[in-house]
């Protein structure tokens, strides 16, 4: 899952349109390492409660629905909504669980197709950046919302590309190019903190605050780590083009690059994102 310099993306939603297998190693890198760890901090800024309705907007694999999911219990309710088939392949065919009951559904967050007021809780993890008109998918969200429901959804703080994803933008600008480094940075490319506040307020949300939320993750050795995450982002194609050389050399540049975040066999690094809650 993330600014972007000397490129205008034209469609960040397509970019993100992952194959089967990229869903796969996204289920098993990103979303475990980079993402998984923010997922029970907006369940709990979003105020989840027992026996809740709750949708997931771009659940990705289901790690944010998930975290609702134990929060729910099975008297509550949770779906998870994406537009790409492979995420939401690959988040039906994990194992189920003892918690809520989880109905996973390929839609556009332009179009839930769900019914109005049929939810108290709407989340959305790293999802609104990519969305090509925010205003109209916040609409839909408050749409969905039953009468005082919350919303709580998170971005990348856009003042800061970030430790991890510098780093590797850096390798791969040097090692396979500025257009595949830019593309891979898409998801850095959030609204502000003043854009959010507006797009919530114009979408008719009352309540709305914006609050920075840090804290330190761990990746695994890094310069396996770092080819891993590539296969499962929309410029694995381009990674597989290169030569041998120049991947393990994307490798060894993130590995020299971050060396004072070294932890063990890994790296330990601070990252932060704004995160929105409202009321419908």
């Amino acid at each position: 899952m993330a600014a972007i310099t000397g490129i205008a993306l034209l469609d960040t939603q397509e970019q993100w349109q992952l194959t089967m297998k990229a869903a796969e190693l996204y289920e098993r890198y990103p979303a475990r390492y980079i993402l998984g760890p923010w997922a029970p901090l907006l369940v709990d800024a979003a105020r989840v409660g027992a026996g809740e309705r709750v949708l997931d907007v771009a659940c990705g694999t289901g790690v944010v629905a998930r975290a609702a999911a134990k929060r729910v219990g099975r008297t509550g309710r949770v779906v998870g909504i994406d537009l790409n088939p492979g995420m939401i392949a690959v988040a039906r065919s994990l194992p189920a669980t003892s918690d809520a009951p989880i109905e996973w559904l390929e839609r556009s967050a332009l179009d839930l197709r769900l019914e109005n007021a049929s939810f108290d809780v709407v989340l959305c993890q790293q999802g609104l950046q990519f969305f090509p008109d925010k205003a109209v998918a916040l609409q839909e969200m408050r749409r969905v919302l039953d009468h005082s429901g919350r919303l709580a959804l998170s971005v990348w703080n856009s003042s800061s590309i970030g430790v991890y994803t510098g780093a590797v933008s850096v390798a791969l600008a040097q090692f396979v190019g500025h257009e595949v480094a830019a593309r891979f940075t898409a998801s850095r490319k959030a609204p502000t903190s003043a854009e959010l506040q507006r797009f919530a307020t114009e979408a008719g949300f009352s309540a709305v605050e914006v609050s920075v939320s840090r804290i330190n993750l761990h990746l695994p050795r890094i310069d396996k780590f770092v080819l891993d995450h590539l296969a499962a982002t929309p410029v694995a194609a381009d990674i597989d083009a290169v030569d041998a050389k120049a991947r393990k050399n994307i490798g060894v540049s993130v590995v020299e690059q971050l060396q004072r975040y070294t932890d063990g066999d890994g790296i330990t690094y601070p990252e932060e994102t704004h995160v929105l809650t409202a009321r419908a």
